[in-house]
């Protein structure tokens, strides 16, 4: 059949990662959904494979000399794709947007809006006219000089940096000073400046104490340190630095979080007194629309930007096309339930679903037909009462022409599907072969489905294993004032799995991992406070680098370094561990520096990556492979499985806990030495709570997780699940932030936040059992709750 009349987009042996020559055919102009447990292979057919591929065949038709300046993913591992149109990739991307992005710059909205005020604004009388960057915070000619465009300003004063000034500067008056020798050595720098570090603060002369802190002169003197019993030390070249300078220059550019953290200890966070807040030259502030500064209007949620464009006075032709653009672009995005956000709202303040939601949203307004939209589980963070949203989004762009296809777990987005692509059975080695390919009703026949399990089992709730726990005390929350939340109170029970529920925007992620994760963290030192311990368990990934691995983040690899270390190979040629790492040089092979791959550049073509040729992809050079654990290389231990390794490492038992708390949460098919950048944020929450459980201790421990079942089959839900329940058996405490109704309907305690996002929220709408919570009238999660109970 010819390729321009076949409906299908047909893909023949495809084999990127663990996908097994895989035939599949899906139709065009349809919504196709590709499910099957975590690890299955359906991100390596629908993003590794189908959108690869369309990017690749898009960078053929580019000029040469563009190409070069994209950056392109490599050929996908298959033998042909046909019926393939061009591709728009929508991830979750894992990666952290800078402070400077926000919800305007993600969805271009701050583009149209800074051309409104330029064309269309009401500038005052003799007032020269601004170009649109004017109206920018993230450029030379619009931010505030004072504040850099950022509209806060970080400071510090004598007080915080020296809290008790009966104290002498060798007494460590000056608490903002680094430990250890850093700061004694500024010490004796002062000394040998001529100044009295013996004395009390508060004695010595305002004029030196003002010099001392914030001085930004640094001079280099001769330092004579003080002798010490059995110690040489040699006259030194100081240079002094002002305690203040030392913070500022700690919190701009320490990569250490713990010391960027003791830093901030000694500073004031305010708004700019220069622009207040608002990240603007004067010039642009002084310019308005329908009576407001474009700081105003960036700051309001989206729902009344639009209310203020549409009954804004007629200024003209450009103004009136500016604001009809305007509130085109807003409508996909308040459809889309993220109306609450407002256009200055940081991108690092968004979760992953509310991203990619915007991304969406721009996407519908480009009208583009005739594409296919390749989608990362749109509905990741989003409430029963929002994916209906999106699925009326999804619908749209279908009808638009366009071919959809969309990684998935929620069963109601299965359900809506057209074509389902089903890959299994299980993960990894088990996994990579497509089980079902067509309409959702077919897939009841496959027997081997995880997904037919739960797509087709009885909408009836099954009888609750076990009944509510009583609560062991409480942690109350009142007053709560951050982001939407307005003087808030909430009780957290003790002892038991509390679920905290919402719509996206309600101020769930604000209460637990703000208010409630900081109430705690201030009173564990406390005498009597009932939780000893907090751990809080997110999505960032366990590493940026391929260097970072499974291995290396839950400590399994110092235990493998170790057991080669003490082999009679290694000890007889002098090894240490180090030897067996491939991050320092000695063991590694030098050709490709430890990575296992060389980068082979192709010039016009995507740089494409090969097996060192040296090492063959080992990592290790030749003379460290000699040496053998049990008749393994450390190449070969760090390809294992979990599941392979735990066999492997049975006898050893500081290996075999670790492994076996990574198999108990649904991990046993990923490999040891597997880089951190190949996992999703699910695979890396799981990863960090099996690292928690293999080092249980008995003082009662708080657990916090935000959205845990995000990127999760319903079948890897409920082993995540006996894992959490059974750390509240074990006599700790568990509060998630949840939009799975089935999670939801078996914790002990529910707090539902709303009734909706933004403004429309930020109260508790509900608290108690599963069971009152959905009886609950004004919860927009009751109906959804009362469902999965199957009241």
């Amino acid at each position: 059949m010819h390729q321009s009349t076949d409906p299908y987009v047909r893909v023949r042996g495809a084999r990127e990662h663990n996908l097994r020559g895989v035939d599949v055919d899906i139709p065009r102009d349809a919504l196709t959904v590709f499910t099957g447990v975590s690890g299955s292979g359906k991100s390596s057919l629908a993003f590794g494979t189908l959108y690869a591929e369309a990017q690749r065949r898009y960078f053929e038709s580019v000029a040469p000399y563009a190409r070069r300046l994209i950056h392109q993913i490599g050929a996908p591992k298959v033998d042909s794709v046909t019926g393939l149109p061009p591709a728009v990739s929508l991830e979750q991307r894992r990666s952290t947007p800078g402070s400077r992005s926000s919800v305007g710059t993600v969805t271009l909205l701050s583009n149209s809006l800074r051309m409104l005020y330029s064309r269309a604004g009401a500038y005052p009388p003799g007032a020269e006219r601004l170009d649109s960057d004017s109206f920018s915070p993230n450029t030379a000619a619009g931010a505030c000089p004072s504040c850099h465009g950022i509209g806060r300003i970080h400071r510090t004063d004598e007080q915080l940096l020296v809290p008790d000034p009966d104290l002498s500067i060798r007494q460590g008056a000056i608490a903002a000073w680094p430990g250890a020798w850093q700061g004694k050595n500024l010490r004796d720098i002062l000394e040998a400046l001529g100044h009295d570090v013996d004395a009390p603060w508060r004695e010595l002369p305002a004029r030196d104490r003002e010099w001392i802190l914030f001085t930004e002169e640094q001079p280099v003197v001769t330092v004579h340190p003080v002798r010490e019993a059995e110690r040489i030390q040699r006259p030194y070249q100081g240079t002094y630095m002002s305690a203040h300078r030392y913070v500022m220059r700690t919190f701009a550019d320490s990569k250490s979080a713990s010391l960027r953290a003791r830093a901030e200890k000694f500073l004031t966070d305010s708004p700019c007194p220069v622009c207040q807040g608002r990240r603007l030259r004067p010039e642009a502030l002084a310019v308005t629309f329908a009576g407001r500064t474009i700081a105003e209007l960036a700051a309001v949620p989206l729902t009344e930007l639009d209310g203020v464009l549409a009954s804004a006075p007629p200024g003209g032709e450009a103004a009136r096309v500016l604001a009809e653009d305007l509130r085109a672009r807003i409508a996909p995005v308040t459809e889309l339930g993220l109306g609450y956000l407002s256009l200055d709202r940081t991108a690092p303040s968004l979760s992953a679903g509310e991203l990619q939601r915007l991304r969406l949203a721009t996407q519908l307004k480009s009208g583009l037909f005739g594409v296919v939209y390749v989608l990362d589980e749109p509905s990741a963070g989003l409430h029963p009462a929002d994916t209906e949203a999106l699925l009326t989004v999804l619908d749209r762009l279908k009808a638009a022409g366009n071919t959809v296809f969309v990684v998935e777990h929620d069963l109601d987005v299965v359900r809506h599907a057209d074509w389902l692509v089903d890959v299994g059975p299980l993960a990894g080695e088990h996994g990579g072969r497509v089980l079902h390919s067509g309409p959702p009703a077919g897939l009841a026949d496959v027997a081997e489905s995880a997904t037919a399990r739960h797509l087709f089992a009885s909408l009836e709730s099954p009888e609750r294993p076990r009944p509510v726990r009583e609560a062991r005390g409480a942690v109350r929350l009142s007053g709560v004032d951050r982001h939407n939340l307005r003087g808030v109170t909430a009780e957290f029970p003790l002892g038991v799995f509390t679920a905290v529920t919402g719509v996206s925007g309600s101020g769930k992620s604000t209460l637990v991992g703000q208010a409630l994760a900081g109430e705690v963290a201030g009173r564990l030192a406390e005498p009597g406070f009932p939780v000893r311990r907090l751990v809080e368990v997110d999505q960032k990934p366990i590493g940026r680098t391929p260097r970072s691995n499974l291995a290396t983040y839950t400590g399994l690899f110092d235990v493998v370094r170790r057991l080669f270390t003490a082999s009679d190979e290694a000890r007889a040629r002098g090894w240490k561990a180090g030897r067996f790492s491939f991050n320092v040089p000695g063991g590694r092979c030098e050709t490709c520096q430890g990575e296992g791959f060389v980068s082979v550049e192709l010039l016009f073509l995507p740089s494409t990556y090969a097996p060192c040729p040296q090492c063959g992809g080992a990592r290790y050079n030749a003379e460290t492979l000699q040496v053998r654990y049990e008749g393994l290389t450390i190449a070969e231990v760090l390809s294992l499985t979990v599941e392979a390794a735990a066999v492997f490492f049975a006898q050893v038992p500081a290996a075999a806990r670790s492994l076996r708390a990574l198999e108990d949460i649904g991990l046993g098919y990923l490999r040891l030495g597997q880089p951190a950048t190949e996992l999703s944020g699910g695979e890396a929450q799981r990863i960090k709570l099996a690292t928690e459980l293999q080092r249980l201790r008995r003082d009662h421990t708080l657990y916090l997780l935000d959205e845990p079942t995000t990127g999760l089959h319903p079948a890897d839900v409920r082993v995540l699940l006996r894992q959490l329940h059974g750390l509240v058996e074990a006599g700790h405490s568990v509060v998630v932030v949840e939009h799975d109704m089935e999670v939801v309907a078996g914790a002990d305690w529910v707090i539902d936040l709303g009734p909706g996002g933004g403004a429309e929220g930020g109260r508790v709408v509900a608290s108690g059992t599963p069971s009152e919570v959905a009886r609950t009238p004004g919860s927009r999660t009751a109906g959804y709750l009362a469902r999965a109970l199957g009241v």
